[in-house]
């Protein structure tokens, strides 16, 4: 298993080592053992043109997702790119009074379940049974030491 990791602020406080761990532990939790993942942590701006250019929404988010589901000869499925906002993490995790670690780790959650197919968007049902999945991945890995509550 693969995960790439771009890093396009200039923040210290976030640790790429844990971060591609993380990855690492919600794709083996999810049966993507032979899964690419790219991570991509960016500001508001970046973020913001891309939410306008791909979902005609001219504002920051804290995570996009972009799937590719493309399988490789040797079987590796490259499941796409997850790209988050650090400085909405941020303003999130003071909000939520959580760290910024831990905003960042449940927005890459989010992103990996909507590269797998989950989407809270479409209906109310969809959104109950991705939350439930999000719920079920972070008690996971709380349990295996990977993720702080």
């Amino acid at each position: 298993m693969s995960v790439e990791i771009v890093c396009r602020i200039n923040r210290r406080r976030i640790s790429v080592r844990r971060l591609r761990t993380t990855a690492r532990k919600i794709l083996d939790f999810l049966s993507q053992k032979e899964a690419e993942l790219s991570i991509a942590l960016v500001g508001n701006r970046e973020i913001q043109e891309l939410n306008a250019r791909y979902r005609n929404k001219n504002e920051p988010t804290d995570v996009l997702s972009f799937p590719l589901e493309e399988l490789l000869p040797t079987g590796t499925q490259i499941l796409g790119d997850v790209v988050i906002s650090v400085e909405q993490a941020e303003k999130q995790a003071r909000k939520r009074r959580k760290t910024l670690e831990q905003e960042i780790e449940s927005l890459l959650i989010h992103g990996i379940l909507h590269l797998l197919g989950y989407d809270h968007e479409r209906s109310e049902k969809d959104a109950k049974i991705m939350r439930g999945m999000e719920k079920k991945v972070s008690r996971a890995l709380c349990e295996s030491g990977v993720l702080r509550v």
